[in-house]
């Protein structure tokens, strides 16, 4: 009769052998907070959390007179809403730089720069759910941008005006509010208010209250 400890000995050396194999590939790190691999879920993701989960929160009104993130930095065309803040999620901006990157692959050098950066974790429960036993499952990453905050700006190569407007008109269609279309001359934004050289002399030449 034939026995099978050899048999069992044999098995025991190969998986050995696999699990110490350097060809096998290691396994992805979990982020720290969660047993979610959110990092490998989106491209825009954070690449660390401390906490996977967080309150909902609201859209920032800038109510203290900053024009800070309204004027362009990087490039020579931008995008920026002028409708109402919202909360933009990583799939709507990774589909307008798609947009964008398409359009304006024809010109040598040009390059696409993503003035904000999806790092709030959104969780959601399933619709008919009781209440209690704790917050929803995280569900993907997003963004609160207030009015008047640049989205998307292009530059790095000679890129024409047309191009520029027809590119960023696609990309904003993608958008879940209103955008528009800036260039280097274009004042920056408080609110729905543009802040013109005008009102700022304005503003420094207005008297001052009577000290009591």
């Amino acid at each position: 009769m034939l026995s099978l400890q050899p048999v069992r000995s044999l098995l025991g050396l190969a998986g050995g052998a696999l699990r110490a194999s350097p060809l096998r590939a290691p396994a992805p790190p979990l982020v720290p907070g969660g047993p979610l691999l959110a990092r490998f879920r989106h491209q825009l993701a954070p690449r660390k959390v401390t906490y996977i989960k967080r309150h909902k929160g609201v859209i920032p009104i800038p109510i203290g007179g900053s024009v800070k993130g309204t004027t362009l930095a990087y490039g020579d065309w931008g995008l920026r809403i002028k409708g109402e803040g919202v909360r933009l999620t990583a799939k709507q901006l990774m589909t307008a730089e798609e947009v964008i990157k398409r359009k304006i692959k024809v010109v040598k050098g040009a390059k696409v720069y993503l003035r904000v950066f999806p790092d709030i974790p959104v969780c959601i429960k399933g619709n008919e759910t009781r209440m209690g036993k704790g917050k929803g499952t995280f569900e993907f990453w997003a963004t609160r941008v207030p009015t008047g905050r640049v989205i998307f700006e292009i530059g790095g190569g000679p890129i024409r005006e047309e191009l520029a407007r027809d590119a960023l008109r696609q990309a904003g269609a993608k958008m879940p509010t209103v955008m528009e279309f800036i260039d280097r001359k274009t004042p920056p934004r408080l609110g729905n208010m543009l802040v013109t050289p005008e009102a700022q002399e304005g503003s420094d030449l207005a008297p001052a209250p009577p000290s009591s």
